[in-house]
């Protein structure tokens, strides 16, 4: 079976922080259905790398090309979703109006804001204050955000962080579908990941 034609290429990119290298010419590639898990010690650059495919700092070295093109020049930053430690969500407002607002600054999705929360099993919390809920609920309701986009590509930093094993099972399960639709994910994690027919790729920093 051919491997998909690659969406996402990363050529030769390195990190320097604090006049120490993270890393240095890395290289990898990533098409449809495919995840990256980027493994190794805590400080070892993991999330130095996601920042970097955000877009939040520049590459010290390396190239970065979606579809072929340089991602300042191709549909990259649409196309993409962040989730990383603080969920990325305004405690101040409840959960409807953070989903309105990821949709107002995005496309809409596969799910409507009611389907995306029984899915992540938030239901009936349209109305409560994100600071009232748990850290667990918060990132659930970090998976609905991305269940009401569309993005092709997720880049999740730690996304198992403070979720029970049926979080855990519910997050692979979103995860597998994410993928089985065409999406890709690179995602740094501790936990083993379980996903049922997903090509997962791993890089292991030191």
């Amino acid at each position: 079976m051919m491997p998909p034609s690659p969406l996402l290429q990363v050529e030769g990119l390195s990190c320097i922080r604090d006049d120490r290298e993270l890393f240095c010419e890395l290289a990898f590639q990533l098409g449809a259905g495919q995840v990256l898990l980027l493994e190794g010690k805590n400080g070892s650059g993991k999330t130095s790398l996601l920042r970097i495919l955000c877009g939040f700092r520049e590459p010290d070295a390396g190239h970065i090309r979606w579809c072929g093109n340089p991602i300042s020049d191709s549909q990259y930053y649409a196309d993409m979703a962040y989730v990383g430690h603080l969920d990325g969500i305004k405690k101040e407002l409840t959960v409807l109006e953070n989903l309105n607002l990821a949709l107002a600054l995005g496309q809409h999705g596969q799910y409507a804001i009611p389907e995306a929360l029984t899915r992540v099993q938030l239901a009936g919390y349209q109305q409560v204050l994100v600071q009232a809920l748990s850290a667990g609920q918060k990132r659930r309701m970090s998976l609905a955000r991305l269940l009401v986009t569309k993005n092709r590509l997720w880049i999740l930093d730690e996304p198992f962080t403070s979720l029970d094993k049926q979080g855990i099972k519910l997050t692979e399960t979103l995860m597998t579908e994410h993928c089985s639709r065409g999406g890709l994910i690179v995602l740094t994690s501790h936990h083993d990941l379980n996903l049922t027919d997903v090509d997962v790729q791993r890089i292991h920093l030191s």
